[in-house]
């Protein structure tokens, strides 16, 4: 199985572009965040027509998260047990589905805006409630095959930023947003994509301004986190810089895992 994540930045306006470099990309499933629809908007035929089941949820809003599968679309489900609300909504920011006995999830975690910022909070309360579940998972089931993929808003480490001086004071590099991502390892998940791409800096999101991508000038934030049961499955990954080339592309990248 090839399984992948994406941070499309608006479905409506990439359809065809995220769909064929799905079929180009020999993806199985396909998990995507920031899909900035409306569930009535949602571009289902294209992906119909291109061989994959698709289930989503969104607003309309800065948020929006689906999942596409040629591999089977069952037991869908949107948001999980405990997930937080923000400004009394709970935003579309997480399903799951089990694709070919994998529970695959897509996870849009909240961006923070800034360290003294109330989203700041929601965000760090997001992702405690996650991994809390997450650790409840594997507690009934300690074989489960999960993989919590998606946009998670941090940059674990400082060689996953281009500069972490430009970082200072900001948010995604903070001691609080790395300590709440590393919780995640201590719940039994797995930065999968780590150990195959190598020692040179590698990126999955770079801004629009200041020529970011032409310069190099990246964070590493979009991951796929796999329990222990998939993560014995796991025998590649990388990182498809050359999608975030095309015209008119999405901010970042998608990662990709190969499965066993």
């Amino acid at each position: 199985m090839r399984l992948a994540t994406w941070n499309v930045n608006s479905i409506r306006a990439r359809s065809e572009a995220v769909v064929g470099w799905a079929q180009a990309a020999d993806v199985d499933v396909l998990a995507m965040q920031e899909t900035k629809c409306t569930d009535d908007g949602f571009p289902v035929m294209s992906f119909l027509a291109a061989g994959y089941d698709v289930a989503f949820t969104g607003d309309g809003g800065y948020n929006g998260v689906a999942i596409a599968s040629r591999v089977g679309l069952d037991s869908v489900e949107y948001g999980f047990e405990g997930q937080p609300a923000h400004g009394g909504t709970t935003e579309a920011r997480a399903m799951s589905a089990v694709c070919d006995g994998v529970r695959v999830w897509s996870l849009y975690v909240p961006n923070g805006r800034a360290p003294d910022d109330p989203h700041f909070t929601y965000k760090l309360d997001w992702l405690a409630a996650l991994r809390d579940r997450a650790a409840l998972w594997l507690a009934h089931d300690p074989a489960a095959q999960i993989a919590l993929a998606g946009d998670w808003n941090v940059a674990p480490t400082d060689d996953d930023v281009w500069d972490p001086a430009e970082f200072a004071g900001k948010t995604h590099v903070t001691d609080d947003e790395r300590a709440a991502f590393a919780s995640f390892a201590g719940a039994g998940y797995t930065d999968a994509a780590r150990p195959y791409l190598g020692a040179t800096k590698t990126y999955t999101f770079w801004d629009y301004q200041q020529l970011r991508f032409p310069r190099n000038q990246g964070m590493r934030i979009d991951f796929t986190l796999c329990s222990p049961a998939l993560q014995d499955r796991v025998f590649g990954a990388s990182i498809d810089k050359a999608a975030r080339k095309e015209p008119g592309a999405s901010d970042h990248a998608p990662v990709v895992l190969e499965l066993r």
